[in-house]
């Protein structure tokens, strides 16, 4: 799917505002530090990959999750599909055309800093409207701290503390939580199955990341191509 004409001018007049991108990426290059970097996927697809904002690698092919991080995942994710196939980056590109792709902020912040919660929630009815309106899909795997905490925005104050709770347990990252988004289309169930994030800096958790994504994948996305279960 693509971003109709009135939401990436809503993109655009809230990136106007960003005060941190990092425009000397864009325009190393080539690109408009306007335009959202989502990938998106198609509307039926059954697994969406939830992440926190571009990096550099993202802006210079003008695409998400092709970082090394980013190459981490859809390498585990290629092999899931395609078993036996060489890997490539064109190869990564294609296995992530049967899933769902967005982050939190689709813009590159200064020095790969998260965004501060004010632009996030700045950006969230933009974002809650392409999950609640364009995608149908129920399962998704957040990655990092950011990215889960993203659908804390907005709850009530007991499913706001059930969500925290679950976000304390010590098996968060091989469990899953369910809520309740209320975006402009409907109010919709999601399943979330959080990820640590892959980053080479997250010296703690990054060992065990292709573990714990395989066990994702392997819960919820079949080679089959079938509905997870």
């Amino acid at each position: 799917m693509t971003l109709s004409a009135e939401q990436l001018e809503a993109f655009r007049d809230l990136a106007v505002q960003l005060d941190h991108t990092d425009r000397a990426a864009y325009a190393a290059a080539g690109r408009d530090p306007l335009v959202p970097i989502l990938g998106l996927g198609p509307a039926d697809a059954p697994l969406c990959f939830f992440g926190r904002d571009p990096g550099a690698e993202e802006v210079r092919h003008g695409e998400p999750f092709v970082g090394s991080s980013g190459q981490l995942l859809r390498a585990a994710l290629h092999a899931h599909l395609f078993p036996g196939e060489d890997y490539t980056f064109d190869a990564g590109l294609r296995a992530g055309r049967r899933c769902f792709w967005i982050s939190t902020v689709p813009f590159k912040p200064l020095g790969n800093k998260a965004w501060p919660a004010s632009v996030r929630q700045r950006f969230h009815p933009l974002i809650a409207r392409i999950l609640s309106c364009s995608w149908q899909g129920t399962h998704i795997i957040t990655l990092g701290n950011e990215a889960f905490e993203w659908f804390g925005i907005g709850l009530e104050d007991q499913a706001r503390e059930a969500f925290k709770a679950f976000w304390r347990r010590d098996d968060k990252y091989t469990a899953s939580f369910s809520l309740t988004l209320r975006g402009p289309c409907a109010a919709r169930v999601l399943h979330l199955h959080p990820l640590p994030h892959p980053s080479p800096a997250n010296a703690r958790w990054r060992p065990h990341f292709p573990r714990l994504l395989q066990a994702r994948l392997d819960a919820l996305l079949p080679a089959s191509g079938t509905e997870p279960s």
